[in-house]
C-alpha cells in the first residue's frame, strides 16, 4: 500500500550490482561493457538509490574491460552524486581489483584475495608439436611484426621486447588507476611493493590501503542506511537462445577458461 502513497518516506534502497565471472569481451566472458552498460546504467538510475554497491568475485581478465566497466561505474556515480561501495567474495585480482577501485570505498572477507595488480600474458609453443607430425607452416606477411608471436613459430627476441613493452604500457596504466583511486590509504602500505602481482588476504589488504575495511554487504549498508534499508540486486539478462541450452559448446569452452582464471589462485 506505502507504494502507492506519495507523502510517505520510503526506506532507503541500496541497488546492488554483482560483478562475478572472467572479464573478457564477446561470449568469453562474462564481464563486459557491452553486457554490463544497460545493469550499471539501470542500477544508477531505477528508484533513487542512497548507494550503489558493487559485489565482485573476478579473477580477472581484460584490462581493457576492466577500464570501460569502471569508467562507466565512475561516470555515473559522479553524474548522479551517488556513493559506489565495493564488496569482494572470494577474489578480486588483477582485473578484479580494477573494477574494485570504481567504488570509493572497498571492503572484504578476512578470507578474500586481492591484488594481483600486474599483466600476464600466456600461450604455448607448437613448433615441435607440427615438426613431430609432418606438418609444414606457411605463413605470408606484409610487415615485420604481423606474425608476432606466432606459436607456430620458434620465439623471436624481438617480439618478446614487444610484448613485454606492451605489457609495460598496460601495467603503468593500471597502476595509475590504482594510485588515483586509492590516493591517501595507499600509504598505510609504505615500503610494500604493491604493483607486483602478488595477492593478499583482507586483513593484509586493509594494512597494506588496498582495502577500507572487513565487511559484508549487508551488514555494513545496514550500519550506514539502517536496518530497514532495501536492496535492489541488478545482473545481466541471459539471452533467450541460451535459456535452452543452445550456445553448451561456447559455455563449456568459458567454463574451462574460468576455472583456469580461478585456479591461479587456489580457487
Amino acid at each position: 500500500m506505502m507504494t502507492y502513497i506519495p507523502f510517505i518516506k520510503k526506506p532507503p534502497l541500496v541497488a546492488v550490482i554483482r560483478l562475478s565471472g572472467v572479464i573478457a569481451s564477446g561470449a568469453r566472458g562474462q564481464l563486459n561493457d557491452a553486457a554490463l552498460a544497460p545493469v550499471i546504467e539501470r542500477a544508477f538510475r531505477k528508484g533513487k538509490p542512497q548507494a550503489v554497491a558493487l559485489v565482485i568475485n573476478s579473477p580477472g581478465g581484460s584490462p581493457v574491460q576492466s577500464s570501460l566497466i569502471a569508467a562507466r561505474v565512475r561516470r555515473l556515480a559522479t553524474e548522479k552524486e551517488i556513493p559506489v561501495y565495493a564488496f569482494v567474495e572470494d577474489v578480486a585480482a588483477s582485473g578484479g581489483y580494477w573494477l574494485a577501485t570504481a567504488a570509493d570505498e572497498i571492503y572484504a572477507d578476512e578470507s578474500s584475495i586481492l591484488g594481483s595488480i600486474g599483466v600476464i600474458s600466456a600461450g604455448f609453443g607448437l613448433t615441435g608439436l607440427i615438426e613431430k607430425i609432418g606438418v609444414e607452416r606457411r605463413v605470408y606477411t606484409a610487415g615485420k611484426s604481423k606474425s608476432m608471436l606466432d606459436p607456430f613459430q620458434p620465439e623471436k627476441p624481438d617480439d618478446i621486447k614487444r610484448l613485454k613493452a606492451l605489457q609495460e604500457d598496460i601495467h603503468s596504466a593500471f597502476k595509475v588507476q590504482v594510485a588515483t583511486r586509492r590516493k591517501g590509504k595507499l600509504e598505510r602500505g609504505v615500503g610494500a611493493d604493491l604493483f607486483n602481482g602478488d595477492v593478499w588476504l583482507g586483513n593484509e589488504a586493509f594494512e597494506l590501503g588496498l582495502i577500507d575495511g572487513i565487511g559484508h554487504v549487508v551488514p555494513t549498508m545496514k550500519e550506514r542506511y539502517g536496518d530497514k534499508v532495501r536492496f535492489r540486486v541488478h545482473g545481466p539478462r541471459r539471452p533467450f537462445i541460451t535459456r535452452f541450452g543452445l550456445q553448451l559448446g561456447a559455455d563449456a569452452i568459458a567454463a574451462i577458461e574460468e576455472r583456469a582464471e580461478y585456479a591461479r589462485f587456489g580457487l
